[in-house]
């Protein structure tokens, strides 16, 4: 696989999974591995140059779940202000040469390396498309998003429990839509009810 240098992978786990009722959805089964190491040998597989897991609530328990990865870890220790704070920390941890972050949620199982590449390939930022997200099957935004470096102080700006969907309505000029096939882009796991739908579809 050849890697795509200065370009990172953001992996933001470092959420409670408050909607769980006590159970940590990052690391719930699929597949015979828990969810977050699914995700993360998806990234480290992908070709990103290197792959940063921000980390918060739980953070022994899913370092250990992704053991023997090549991983970078940064801790969030704002991490119950929501997910802003997770992207902050994430931005924070970049090296100074990074030329875009893919910011990719650890609750996505059927995120795999073919989406996340196809993000890599597409970032364009001469053509002033350094906004690279993927729209599923059905013609939906979806996640995870790429971001070049000309957007970083805007994230570092977001605040509460929110995403980087405020950073994308301000650019709507610099956002390359990629299609997929897939409607996985669209699916992240947040409750037992969730992950019941999705077993059962398996």
């Amino acid at each position: 696989m050849t890697q795509h240098n200065h370009i990172a992978i953001i992996l933001l786990a470092a959420g409670a999974s408050s909607r769980m009722q006590g159970r940590d959805k990052l690391l719930e089964e699929v597949f015979d591995r828990p969810l977050l190491r699914r995700v993360a040998e998806a990234a480290s597989d992908s070709m990103a140059e290197k792959i940063i897991v921000v980390l918060g609530a739980y953070a022994d328990e899913r370092r250990k779940a992704l053991a023997a990865l090549p991983l970078q870890y940064a801790v969030n220790e704002d991490w119950k202000t929501g997910m802003a704070s997770s992207i902050r920390t994430g931005v924070d941890a970049l090296s100074t040469d990074t030329e875009a972050a893919l910011i990719l949620l650890g609750d996505m199982p059927e995120v795999g390396k073919n989406v996340i590449d196809a993000l890599i390939t597409s970032f364009d930022p001469e053509q002033g498309k350094d906004i690279v997200r993927p729209v599923s099957g059905s013609g939906v935004g979806g996640n995870p998003i790429l971001f070049g470096k000309r957007h970083f102080p805007a994230l570092k700006a977001l605040t509460g429990d929110i995403g980087a969907k405020p950073v994308i309505k301000a650019n709507p000029d610099s956002v390359l839509d990629v299609p997929t096939k897939t409607d996985g882009v669209l699916i992240d796991l947040d409750t037992p009810e969730a992950w019941a739908a999705w077993r059962a579809r398996q």
